[in-house]
């Protein structure tokens, strides 16, 4: 997969105000309205009874993208979905530079990622990061910065939130039920992008529910590049199935920790 914008992708060395004038540059290249390649009616997961259903030629691909960790080396791990089929996974070993800093995760990650994105063959229409995309401080999380360098549609979907004021509360929520993350004090404006109270940065998106467990926490969806929160959401709700996690991520999750066996053993 090819980087359309390689003079974003994190580098080893800067200081912490270099890393956050890069974010800021990335997040005014940023695109948090939909521009898409496809019909975003056309992303799901198929019907496993109807293979007709699972991955025709309008079926968007979409890869989901996840991490483990293998002492001071991060294993990255890309699955890609047509529908509701596999159609590529493949991974990358690479060395960190840094340790894990709360809003710098790009440039602990991002090198990673984009070495596993590399190795495609495929061309994903769509890429799922677990991890912030616009709710971020400076609007430019990892869903943000890998989506502008790939200039590729990009979504985050984090499990804890990093920044922004839900609308309502998030306890005992049914399943499907979302709220918008505006944004607070703690986010920058940045270029033509505001941060006020009015802001919608992301949704809280209830995707699961159960009655034989404690009260599931909600994921917080934010756009990355090319996608608006309002879309962004709805097709996280498009892609998620019997688990908390979309499919993308959570089979990406699943192949991150399978890969890693290998090296381990």
């Amino acid at each position: 997969m090819r980087q359309a914008y390689p003079e974003f992708a994190p580098k080893s060395g800067l200081s912490r105000a270099e890393m956050e004038s890069l974010q800021r540059r990335v997040a005014e290249s940023a695109v948090f309205e939909d521009a898409l390649p496809f019909d975003p009616a056309n992303v799901s997961l198929g019907d496993p009874e109807n293979e007709t259903l699972t991955g025709d030629s309008d079926t968007p691909l979409v890869a989901g993208i996840d991490q483990s960790f293998l002492d001071d080396r991060a294993l990255s791990a890309v699955v890609v979905l047509r529908g509701g089929e596999v159609v590529e996974r493949v991974h990358a070993v690479t060395d960190l530079d840094l340790p894990y800093i709360p809003g710098l995760l790009s440039f602990r990650e991002g090198g990673p990622i984009l070495d596993a994105l590399s190795e495609l063959d495929t061309d994903p229409d769509l890429l799922v990061f677990d991890g912030s995309g616009r709710i971020h401080f400076r609007q430019a999380g990892l869903a943000t910065h890998l989506g502008v360098i790939c200039d590729v549609p990009s979504i985050g979907v984090a499990k804890s939130l990093l920044c922004g004021t839900p609308d309502e509360d998030l306890d005992g929520r049914p399943e499907g039920w979302r709220t918008p993350i505006r944004a607070d004090d703690s986010v920058d404006a940045v270029g033509g992008h505001p941060a006020t109270p009015e802001t919608t940065i992301g949704y809280a998106f209830q995707s699961r529910q159960y009655d034989s467990r404690p009260i599931v926490n909600p994921l917080y969806v934010s756009p990355g590049h090319r996608v608006s929160a309002e879309t962004a959401v709805d097709l996280i709700s498009q892609l998620s199935g019997e688990y908390k996690l979309p499919e993308p991520t959570r089979l990406a999750d699943a192949y991150a920790d399978e890969a890693k066996a290998q090296y381990e053993d």
